[in-house]
């Protein structure tokens, strides 16, 4: 029925054909606008559809058009519509429903992982490692000719974004339209999301203190680069416990009160290090309410070290899509086509 190609793929090579097969199921045009209008809060569909939109500003995200325009000039007689009304859409995406499109795409994808033994070994057994970390979009081009090399321009977006190493997958993320809002403002959406045996990993500009306090509360544990404007008492003076690859590791236990005056007991965890960071510090602290049963100082010293997998996504979105699209300047259309580039 679908013709002598289809059958040389199929016959040649299935893998292909599966992995397409599950695309369509997940990220197919019929399932993408059956999922859109379940999940749009204000915009709705009149003659554009969300497939079309996701098709042509797809075509920029994985570098096929170098351009929104370009994407539609190739698509035009299958739109429908005019490039005005392309545009308008994409501005006038609701950064939840970017969201909510790298979420849903996750939940349908991770439990295919497992059964095809593509589920890498635990960081930490017993433990849901999340690693979180903000990325933030370059300004953009579409702004002022005099002002376009100026380094303060106006950013299109900020997002935070949780990735799972044990899935090799981001499973989600909180986008916000302020580009020069600050990452512990946006703590909060995570934290609705923080489960009992979740762990969180993350580095200093995420550890104010009512998020620590607010995750151990929840029953889940964190891995954190302490903040110097975190305030703690010390309940147990440093000792030492040896070395690892990097330099040399010891810890401490110290108290954190909440804002309703409780108070939650943390580990403290000095590295010093044999060679600077790309910043100059050749001193690491970090913070963890892990039991010591669970993970010793140097395990978590050689976890926190790890929480640099996120990075290295972020340069492989940077290597391989167009995830920051310069000539987006609408904070709603940029955050829509880095969520593209998550999904991917």
């Amino acid at each position: 029925m679908l013709g002598k190609v289809f059958a040389r793929f199929v016959e040649k090579s299935p893998i292909s054909v599966m992995v397409r097969g599950t695309l369509e199921r997940v990220l197919g045009a019929e399932q993408l606008d059956a999922w859109f209008a379940r999940t749009a809060q204000k915009q709705y569909t009149r003659t554009l559809l969300f497939s079309t939109v996701y098709d042509v500003l797809s075509q920029v995200v994985f570098r096929i058009k170098p351009s929104v325009r370009a994407a539609y000039r190739d698509h035009e007689d299958k739109v429908g519509a005019s490039l005005i009304s392309v545009y308008n859409k994409l501005n006038g995406l609701e950064t939840h429903t970017a969201a909510e499109l790298v979420r849903s795409s996750a939940a349908v994808l991770m439990p295919l992982i497992e059964p095809l033994d593509g589920e890498r070994t635990p960081w930490l057994p017993g433990y849901r490692v999340k690693i979180i970390d903000g990325n933030c979009i370059e300004a953009s081009e579409r702004r002022l000719k005099v002002l376009r090399e100026v380094e303060g321009g106006a950013l299109p977006g900020k997002s935070l974004v949780v990735y799972e190493p044990a899935h090799g997958l981001v499973s989600d993320v909180f986008p916000c339209e302020d580009g020069h809002a600050q990452e512990r403002s946006m703590l909060g959406a995570v934290l609705e999301t923080v489960q009992v045996n979740d762990l969180w990993m993350q580095d200093r500009n995420c550890c104010p203190c009512a998020f620590l306090c607010e995750i151990d509360q929840r029953g889940a544990g964190f891995i954190t680069r302490q903040h110097e404007g975190l305030p703690f008492e010390t309940v147990h003076v440093r000792r030492s416990v040896g070395r690892i690859e990097t330099g040399h590791v010891a810890e401490q236990r110290v108290q954190v009160r909440d804002a309703q005056g409780g108070t939650h007991l943390f580990r403290r965890i000095r590295v010093k290090l044999d060679q600077a960071t790309r910043d100059g510090d050749r001193v690491l602290y970090i913070l963890t309410n892990l039991p010591l049963r669970k993970a010793s100082a140097k395990r978590v010293a050689r976890l926190y070290r790890k929480r640099w997998t996120l990075e290295t996504a972020f340069q492989h979105l940077e290597a391989y899509f167009h995830s920051e699209i310069h000539t987006l300047g609408y904070p709603k259309a940029a955050l829509f086509g880095f969520c593209l580039a998550l999904v991917a």
